[in-house]
């Protein structure tokens, strides 16, 4: 049996399917496309059924990729749907029943949402409402879990309507449908209704908007300094390094194989992160100093998400990002790119036109450093104290918004407006925000520690055989001459492709000054992304965009670093 869990966006159908289907779901794009669809498995009686998450739509005729998508997997036929609605908004969720129940496929009606219907004064004759739809009818709350039973019990119930109206008159017969089943009741606004107006009003909004950000900054802080200093950084001390001391003996504290096992030993011992050992530093890098970070990134970043506060967000800084060529919606790619620049790229796809994905994409590979990025250049630069991690900062910044009005006046094309839903605030499913975090800090994991285990391994292959040596007196006119910076940044430099939290690990015995530390932080940030950027890059952009690209990278961080060299 196959089942199509369909409805408008924001009417918390994916939070219904995590319910229905519970860890078991297999997430991919549709062939030929970039819009993403999630289907599971749900077992009815002694039935196994799948369910498909069909993307939210507002109407079966067409008007974006996703709806189009949702016309072409209804048209391939289904068992059966359930049809998600939003209690609180129904009317504008009728408008899609009434198109399906065209259609003529069983269907149940999946009144979600409903504990906020209540709250809000909205009440709904569900029993006269089934009547006059000839459709079962059951009410939900997805995030509590309340009504999914009752949902689950009544699929066996899902019938094809006879409910018949002329096109013409579907908004007519929609409300003669409100009006009998419908009642709404004066009631004063709660205080989170309060707050959801005051979020998007300029003057109070961006006021929360920067109390958000640096409450989420410092709750990001505290937990990925928690985990370092009483977790994983203990675990390395004081297990994995005396493990890899004998390890070392064994292997009779040097050779080419220690050190690149093991790495050189630092007055005897092992130093996480000078000994660039594949099991030491390549190992410490991801897992003890970044993956705290990540974890605690996601963590906020999903709590923002799921509790409604992201659009909010998306509507205060539009005018902002207008100036930059790009929409409000950007602000997701951006903040995704905080945590990892590879999901950040691929959100870039919710933006409408080619022209703001490129624009969104450049950006967010030259001035929005990753979470492991951070991690690594806020323990090499903040150990000279907090004023270079303020320039640094302050610089990207600057960066990211002078490079913004330029693409936005040199590259040809338009932005479009912003049309989003504004949900209402929600306390977040913790089932499903705890399932999202794990699926992003696995995704991290899979991705990270190879790259890095690459980085390190390549670093020790290219210090025995010279080859960093020699690429440092090539690049060295423009290294030390325009960035001012020791000729042995250029082996961090060629790291950077592959890691570049492994490359600002690089710079840590370079002993530089305060401003090379500066300098080097920065150039490294901007001018070339990581391998798994650069390929997911190619990927959505195209081969020829990915060139262009390129070519602005390169070019800003060689002035801009020439620029701090020179006023610093």
């Amino acid at each position: 049996m196959k089942i199509l869990l369909m409805g408008n966006p924001n009417v918390g159908k994916s939070v219904v399917f995590n319910r229905l289907t519970g860890a078991d779901v297999i997430a991919s794009n549709y062939p030929g496309t970039t819009v993403e669809f999630t289907r599971g498995h749900i077992k009815i009686k002694e039935q196994i059924a799948e369910i498909i998450d069909v993307p939210g739509t507002y109407t079966l005729e067409p008007t974006c990729d996703a709806e189009e998508i949702a016309v072409e997997m209804l048209e391939k036929g289904a068992d059966k749907i359930i049809n998600v609605v939003d209690s609180t908004n129904l009317e504008r969720s009728l408008n899609l029943t009434l198109q399906l129940i065209k259609r003529k496929i069983p269907m149940i009606l999946d009144l979600n949402i409903y504990d906020e219907a209540v709250h809000k004064g909205i009440s709904i004759a569900v029993e006269k409402l089934e009547h006059m739809l000839g459709l079962p009818c059951v009410t939900t709350c997805a995030v509590t879990g309340e009504g999914i039973k009752g949902l689950v019990d009544r699929l066996d119930d899902a019938a094809v309507s006879d409910l018949n109206y002329v096109d013409n008159d579907k908004w007519k017969k929609i409300g003669d449908i409100i009006s009998s089943v419908q009642t709404i009741t004066h009631r004063h606004h709660t205080f989170i209704e309060k707050l959801s107006d005051a979020s998007v009003r300029p003057f109070t909004g961006i006021q929360i908007a920067i109390v958000v950000m640096l409450l989420a900054f410092f709750i990001i802080r505290i937990i990925g300094e928690t985990l370092i200093g009483y977790v994983l950084e203990p675990i390395f001390e004081k297990l994995w390094a005396p493990l890899m001391l004998k390890f070392s003996d064994i292997m009779g504290q040097q050779g080419f194989l220690h050190d690149l096992l093991i790495g050189k030993l630092i007055n005897g011992e092992i130093d996480f992160g000078q000994s660039f050992g594949l099991m030491t530093t390549g190992l410490f890098v991801p897992i003890a100093s970044v993956l705290p970070y990540v974890v605690a990134f996601y963590l906020v970043l999903s709590f923002l998400e799921d509790s409604g506060y992201l659009p909010r967000m998306a509507v205060m800084v539009d005018t902002l990002f207008h100036r930059l060529g790009i929409h409000g919606l950007a602000i997701i790619p951006m903040m995704l790119g905080l945590g990892c620049n590879v999901p950040g790229v691929l959100s870039t796809r919710i933006l409408e036109t080619q022209r703001e994905r490129f624009i969104a994409a450049t950006l967010l590979s030259i001035a929005v450093p990753c979470m492991a990025l951070q991690a690594m250049i806020v323990g090499l630069v903040g150990r000279s104290g907090v004023s270079g991690l303020i320039v640094v900062y302050i610089t990207l910044f600057f960066v990211w918004v002078a490079l913004g009005m330029l693409m936005d006046r040199f590259v040809k094309g338009r932005s479009l407006e912003i049309f989003t839903e504004i949900p209402p605030y929600r306390i977040p499913y913790l089932r499903g925000l705890i399932k999202k975090v794990w699926v992003r800090i696995k995704w991290f994991i899979m991705e990270a520690v190879p790259y890095v285990l690459l980085g390190v391994f390549i670093v020790n292959l290219l210090y025995t055989f010279g080859i960093i040596q020699y690429m440092g007196k090539i690049a060295s006119p423009i290294v030390t001459g325009v960035l001012g910076l020791p000729e042995e940044t250029v082996g961090a430099l060629a790291i950077g492709f592959l890691r570049k939290d492994v490359a600002v690990g690089m710079l840590a015995p370079l002993d530089m000054t305060w401003k090379q530390l500066v300098i080097a932080a920065v150039v490294l940030t901007m001018y070339f992304p990581c391998i798994a950027t650069f390929s997911t890059l190619v990927k959505e952009l195209g081969v020829g965009n990915m060139i262009k690209s390129t070519a602005i990278m390169v070019t800003a961080s060689l002035v801009v670093g020439g620029l701090l060299n020179l006023f610093l």
